[in-house]
């Protein structure tokens, strides 16, 4: 039978035997980039699970899309998260959201050791929701490709609170560092807002139950895509440019929609489009020079274009409530509801740490209580074997005296009857 086919042709160039080897091929670029798990703890209502879902897409596309959190993870605690997939999974920052009746908190922790930020989730609005308000929604699977440019707006400078610094670093980090000298312009595709806003109460009494009241300090996140227009050309040439073609069943000639008017200079029939084109941008300072190409037709380089945002969602307004040292555990160091003094602080870091050595002494004790107890039942176990083997040695023991007995018996009996049987040949000879 002939051989069928063609010879094999190789592939694989390089094999990676191990682990090891496999990371070490891994770019210092990818193992910097930070990665975050959106999740949810304990029991939610259904619009919270969409509120999951839109903020990893939001986080896109270093996240875990798909993840899957089953009734019991769901009541793990950050900590344990964090040890199982900072190191499998590259994590870098956790976010929980949970419900207490009408309340929402989000806990943003920086994987592993801290620090944790405690958020009041005052509102926020899905996807949907803002889609469904919109006339034109945007609609490209290929911006969530490459992440978002983070902006921080109203954070103030070095001379802010620690806290506001804190939130304004810790949303940066969030997402990738972008490298202004090598970052393509058309994987710019999306924008994420976090404006801090401050209301000033002056000594007006604070409600602290009270969900629905204003606070003094609260960070608003929103979600942008970047849209391009080319400007300096005709409205009704860039319709031709961006494939949107015109009804010019009642024209003659296609100059004649460009132009307004017949060649015999009466005016043209308007020409009708299925869709509507977005109108130009009247305001110039949207108005920029593409260094390079980008993302639409026309939208050439050294091509000056609008640029326009478009509402993605989800939105939210969140509240500071409290800042941990470590992974939701450790000292407060900021609380927005409860004020302490020095003195009150110290007394506290007291009895947290008298707290600590009593429970490190209690365990102590019960280790060294289970050890005891451990070494008293082998204790008893190997003086329970020693008598075992001991009463088997004197059964053998006996067994064996028995034994010997009973040979030297039937050995005197044998040599009775062998002596009897000669004295009984001799007669008989004589």
């Amino acid at each position: 039978m002939p051989k069928r086919g063609r010879r094999r042709k190789k592939t694989r160039t390089h094999v990676v035997d191990n682990e090891n080897a496999a990371s070490a091929l891994e770019s210092a670029k990818d193992l910097k980039v930070p990665r975050s798990l959106v999740i949810r703890r304990g029991k939610v209502e259904s619009e919270v699970i969409e509120l999951v879902a839109d903020l990893r897409r939001l986080m896109l596309p270093y996240t875990a899309a798909s993840f899957k959190e089953d009734a019991k993870n769901r009541k793990m605690t950050l900590a344990h998260y964090a040890k199982e997939l900072t190191g499998a999974m590259g994590v870098t920052h956790l976010m929980a959201i949970s419900q207490n009746g009408s309340r929402l908190n989000l806990r943003l922790a920086r994987t592993p050791a801290g620090p944790t930020l405690t958020f009041k989730l005052k509102q926020f609005s899905l996807i949907k929701q803002v889609r469904s308000v919109q006339r034109r929604p945007f609609d490209s699977p290929a911006a969530y490709n490459h992440p978002p440019i983070v902006v921080t707006n109203n954070f103030g400078d070095a001379t802010a609170a620690p806290h506001v610094k804190l939130m304004r670093i810790t949303f940066q980090n969030m997402f990738p560092a972008v490298n202004v000298a090598t970052v393509k312009l058309a994987d710019c595709r999306r924008v994420v807002l976090f404006n801090f806003m401050r209301r000033d109460f002056g000594d007006q009494p604070r409600i602290k139950e009270d969900a629905d009241a204003e606070e003094d300090e609260e960070v608003e996140i929103r979600h942008y895509a970047i849209k391009a227009t080319p400007v300096g050309v005709n409205r009704k040439v860039r319709r031709l440019i961006q494939a949107k073609i015109p009804n010019l069943s009642k024209l003659d000639d296609v100059a004649d929609y460009i132009s307004g008017q017949t060649a015999a200079g009466s005016p043209a029939a308007p020409a009708t489009s299925g869709a509507m084109s977005d109108s130009e941008p009247e305001d110039e300072t949207s108005h920029v020079v593409l260094a390079q190409k980008y993302t639409g037709r026309g939208n050439a380089s050294a091509q000056k274009s609008a640029l326009k945002l478009v509402e993605l969602g989800p939105r939210l307004r969140l509240k500071l409530a409290k800042v941990e040292r470590g992974l939701a555990s450790g000292d407060v160091m900021y609380h927005a509801y409860i004020k302490k003094s020095l003195s009150e602080v110290k007394k506290q870091r007291a009895k947290i740490e008298k707290e600590a050595m009593d429970k490190k002494r209690r365990r102590e004790e019960q280790e060294a209580n289970v050890e005891r107890k451990n070494r008293e039942k082998e204790e008893k176990r190997e003086a329970k074997r020693l008598k075992k083997e001991h009463r088997e040695l004197v059964a053998m023991e006996e067994l064996r005296r028995g034994g010997v007995g009973a040979e030297d018996d039937s050995g005197s009996g044998n040599e009775s009857e062998s002596s009897s049987e000669r004295s009984d040949y001799s007669t008989d000879g004589s």
